[in-house]
């Protein structure tokens, strides 16, 4: 069956779920043009739609899946847990398990309390800054996506007319969220030092905290430079504001994290996705210090976190599973993948003549359809690409529909992500349907 095909059960689907879901979706990530297609089942690296079409997931739920689809022992795991307890307003002690193994992990953490998606994770951790230094602001980079929480969101898609200067970014709020919170958010531009450490210093008596993510997504998976988190460290230090490191996405970066590849410990650190094997998850994680200060319970915490799922037992058995699961050695053999699939997709550019280049470390790839000597570094260089380029989205959308009818399911911009479940046969099959891929852009283009 070639996609998009309007008889299809997809299809059929998506119409009738427009009638009780808005643009019948409940997650926009999730959403493409015509119709999303709908997953009936998956298995290992491979997952297939109602329409009985199997396909290579390298999307692994943007994250989530990093051991794949129902691995035999995460859904072990949870069968034996489904027949004790699916929620609880009680501990247990696959909380404490998982607890276990990330404080172990993560070098920043030696404590950490567990909620249920990564844009909690992110929310905590701020609140958690703003209730430990009684400050009210928060520092972030330009462009990079942290959740759907009001703080995390201001300047995540700041259009020209509002962005202000390049040195000293305004603070734009997007639909839904006010002016007054902006307020509370300054924003720096990615990987600039020398601009990090001004704007701190200018902010520090309000600064609760810097929020960064090591590897930004929507910056292309740029990743944060030495000298950028170097800077931010010294001078969050200096002038006792706490360093978040967002770790949902870059828990990818290393076997210990971002944290340990760069070998700077954040006060705090949210986390989500692989730290749930699969199940919703979010977690704030820090020094003891000021985890134990902030949730003492002798007293009247100073900061309440409290949910009804949070800590729930599927999810921490799920978790520990998988983080049980993610040992060193598959972990580099993973990154490995990476390092095949890149320097085979880099080549496949090469051969076709495309217009393209190709991002990522470790078990993070994407591919972008702009050519390799234009500059993608920060939030602007990246906008100032797509405004000379009109085309490059059309590119990047005809090629995602061409590795899906070529049994590979990506994300419409060109990220893919690899799973444990994957192997050197999982990488043949994306690197020979990307060279037709590319060679067919190629051939348009020439046209």
């Amino acid at each position: 069956m070639t996609f998009p095909d309007m008889q299809s059960k997809s299809a059929k689907l998506y119409e009738r779920a427009k009638h009780v879901l808005p643009w019948g979706s409940s997650r926009q990530a999730a959403f493409f043009k015509p119709y999303p297609i709908y997953a009936a089942f998956g298995n290992g690296s491979r997952v297939t739609d109602v329409d009985g079409v199997e396909r290579i997931d390298y999307v692994c739920n943007y994250s989530a899946l990093m051991h794949g689809h129902c691995h035999p022992k995460i859904v072990e795991a949870l069968r034996e847990q489904a027949g004790k307890l699916l929620s609880i307003a009680l501990p247990t002690e696959a909380e404490v398990r998982l607890a276990e193994i990330v404080c172990e992990r993560m070098p920043g953490i030696e404590r950490i309390r567990f909620c249920n998606s990564g844009t909690e994770g992110v929310m905590f951790t701020i609140k958690a800054a703003r209730a430990y230094t009684n400050r009210p602001m928060i520092a972030k980079v330009e462009g990079a996506y942290h959740g759907s929480d009001d703080t995390a969101s201001i300047s995540t898609y700041p259009m020209p007319d509002s962005w202000g200067d390049p040195d000293a970014p305004d603070s734009v709020p997007p639909a839904g969220t006010t002016q007054h919170c902006a307020e509370d958010v300054t924003v720096i531009p990615m990987n600039d030092a020398e601009a990090a450490r001004r704007i701190i210093s200018e902010h520090r008596d309000q600064l609760a905290a810097v929020l960064i993510d090591p590897m930004v997504k929507n910056l292309g998976y740029e990743q944060a430079t030495p000298e950028f988190v170097g800077a931010i460290r010294e001078e969050t230090s200096k002038h006792g504001i706490l360093l978040i490191f967002d770790e949902v996405y870059s828990f990818r970066l290393g076997y210990n994290g971002a944290q340990g590849a760069l070998g700077i410990n954040p006060d705090l650190t949210a986390m989500g996705k692989i730290i749930g094997g699969g199940l919703p998850v979010g977690a704030v994680g820090g020094s003891a210090a000021i985890m134990d200060e902030l949730f003492d319970q002798r007293t009247k915490p100073r900061l309440e976190h409290s949910g009804t799922f949070n800590a729930n037992p599927m999810t921490m058995a799920a978790g520990a599973a998988a983080m049980h699961l993610l040992t060193r050695e598959e972990f580099d053999r993973v990154a490995a993948l990476g390092d095949r699939a890149r320097s085979g997709l880099a080549e496949a550019v090469k051969i076709s003549g495309a217009k393209a280049t190709v991002r990522g470390t470790t078990s993070v790839i994407a591919l972008f359809h702009a050519a390799a000597d234009q500059e993608m570094h920060n939030y602007r260089d990246i906008m100032t690409v797509l405004a000379q380029d009109p085309g490059m989205m059309e590119r990047s959308y005809k090629f995602f529909v061409h590795m899906l009818n070529n049994g590979v399911l990506m994300t419409p911009y060109g990220f893919m992500l690899l799973s444990t479940a994957m192997n050197e046969s999982d990488i043949d099959v994306m690197l020979e349907a990307a060279l037709s891929g590319l060679r067919a852009l190629k051939e348009t283009a020439a046209a």
